[in-house]
This record gives C-alpha cells, structure tokens and sequence, in this order.
C-alpha cells in the first residue's frame, strides 16, 4: 500500500500525489509533504549518505508500521541521497486514506519516523567547511510520542 524508495533524482510531488488516486473513489483525502534544504547559517549543500539495502528495508518496515496504526488507501515515500542544493526537494511522504484525520496523523507519524529511524547520514557543506549532522534531540521527542 505505502511505497517507499530513495532516488538521487528530484521528483514531482504532485504526479506522485496524482498517482495515488488515479482510478480510484474510495479516497477521501490526501497528505502530502515535501521537505526542502534551507541555506540555514550560510549551508551550500546537504550530503545524504546511506546503505541501500538497510535503508530500503528500514523505509519499508516503518511504512508497515503507518498502515498497521491507520486505514491507508495508498502512499508513498521518497528520500533523496546525493549532493542536494538549497531550495531542492529531501523528502516525500503522501498518504492518501478515506479520512482526512487518518492521513495527517500518518504523514506526520512518517515523517517523524523517517527523521529518526531511517539510516541517512547528512553531511552539511558550507564556506568554512563540511561537518556531520548530530541526532536532534527535539526530533527523538517527536518520534517517542507515537511509541
């Protein structure tokens, strides 16, 4: 029902959104978020590492999760790797579901996840160099509310 892939290509979210309702009636409602690389303190470029098959498989198990805890009709999850620019697209997460309650909270379930569970490594590159992004703190908390 939700799938999940990472790419190193940006994507369009709203054919993906578009897909996901394509034929069908039963769908009341459609979440989509997109996240985005903010030249936050003077960064010119994001860094997204990871190991493919740890990271599909640990995408595919949270997106298990999200149709175990909520009646999703359909969704799907995009990470980005690569070298990213300010303004480019990180992350896709829609969810299509007959209620609208049902697909935010399993949008923001997902991402919540995807930021602290999900094996991506984030290098970030500015003019006085590159550095590893650390957990944040505030994104653990977000993510133990839905344990």
């Amino acid at each position: 029902m939700i799938a999940a892939r990472t790419q190193a290509e940006p994507f369009d979210a709203a054919a993906e959104a578009a897909a996901l309702t394509a034929g069908r009636v039963d769908i009341g409602a459609v979440v989509t978020f997109t996240g985005l690389v903010r030249a936050d303190d003077g960064l010119t470029s994001l860094t997204l590492e990871h190991y493919p098959a740890m990271t599909n498989r640990q995408m595919a198990t949270i997106a298990h999760e999200a149709e175990h805890r909520w009646p999703i009709s359909a969704g799907t999850i995009i990470h980005r790797h690569g070298r990213l620019l300010p303004g480019e697209p990180i992350v896709l997460v829609a969810i299509a579901s007959p209620h609208r309650a049902a697909a935010f909270e399993a949008a923001e379930f997902l991402m919540d996840w995807l930021k602290t569970k999900a094996p991506f490594w984030k290098a970030e590159e500015r003019d006085s160099g590159t550095s590893w992004v650390a957990a944040k703190h505030e994104d653990d908390l977000a993510a133990a509310r839905w344990s």
